[in-house]
């Protein structure tokens, strides 16, 4: 082969004639975060017009649901050469890796508000059906999981689907884990109530979410996982996502000491989430050994 120049070896990639790993992502995100200026436009109407909570974000969210989703393609055509589908998005098991993840991230949940109940840090209050009228709760609860299948979807197909899938194909899968898993907490360092010790949880959850993708090498499992996680987190058991208010069934409110229970951030902050996330793991792996084999 004939020596390649300096600025082939910068930006082409050495086995096929692509920008290199670094120069695609860097200009995916500079076209994603174009679209979501532009449309940023649509959250300042939605408040000027005195929208409630969940409407606006609900719109803030959609906003970026379709920058993400005109970027990726795109990118993942021109600058990637590959198919949109093969980011992991086929549809066999589709369905059965998303109720899967879904359900998982419901019992991890559970255990979590089950163990800090029995431990005597946290108290329920009330129900939302002792607040106000149950068709009125159940119109917010599945606004609420709109919400969340976008922001499952969204996340999962941006950090386990694009970062962590070209960082792959530049460096090698453990770096492509640890970066991807490092850019993921970083995207939550704005959340309210955030600190180093929220970060180092989400940085473990994407880890945790990255698994379901590692073992399928599809991202509909995690992405079953995420959506499960904010939904039953926030409005089934009533805690923080990720520092966010959002509807909840159950109104509780936590007590315990603050380095294993998150405080005003949630789960994800506390120690209290890594066995939880060992928890989860063993779950998913049933499900893949006892189950998904099977279908």
């Amino acid at each position: 082969m004939p020596p390649r120049s300096l600025l082939s070896r910068i930006f082409l990639s050495p086995a096929e004639p692509r920008l290199r790993a670094g120069w695609r992502i860097g200009i995916h995100f500079a076209l994603m975060l174009g679209i979501v200026i532009v449309l940023s436009v649509l959250v300042v109407v939605t408040r000027l017009y005195g929208a409630s909570y969940s409407v606006e974000l609900l719109v803030n969210q959609l906003a970026i649901f379709v920058a993400i989703n005109v970027s990726v393609p795109l990118a993942r055509k021109f600058l990637d050469r590959r198919s949109f589908v093969s980011l992991g998005l086929g549809l066999r098991h589709g369905l059965p890796d998303v109720i899967a993840g879904i359900a998982v991230a419901g019992f991890v949940m559970a255990a979590i508000f089950e163990a800090e109940w029995l431990l005597g840090w946290l108290k329920v209050e009330s129900f939302a059906w002792e607040i106000q009228p149950r068709p009125e709760a159940a119109v917010e609860l599945a606004i609420w999981f709109l919400i969340f299948a976008v922001v499952g979807w969204q996340e999962e197909l941006l950090s386990r689907g694009y970062w962590l899938q070209n960082l792959a194909d530049g460096l090698n899968l453990q770096w492509a884990l640890f970066i991807s898993a490092a850019l993921f907490a970083m995207m939550h360092l704005g959340n309210p109530n955030a600190s180093w010790v929220a970060i180092v949880g989400l940085f473990a959850a994407g880890y945790f979410l990255a698994y379901g993708y590692v073992l399928t090498r599809q991202l509909w499992l995690s992405v079953g996982l995420h959506i499960g996680w904010n939904f039953f987190e926030g409005n089934v058991f009533g805690f923080q996502v990720s520092g966010l208010d959002t509807f909840r069934l159950i109104h509780q409110t936590v007590h315990g000491p603050e380095l294993w229970t998150g405080g005003a951030f949630g789960p994800e902050a506390g120690l209290i989430v890594l066995p939880a996330m060992v928890l989860g793991a063993v779950l998913i792996y049933g499900y893949m050994r006892y189950v998904r084999s099977h279908l």
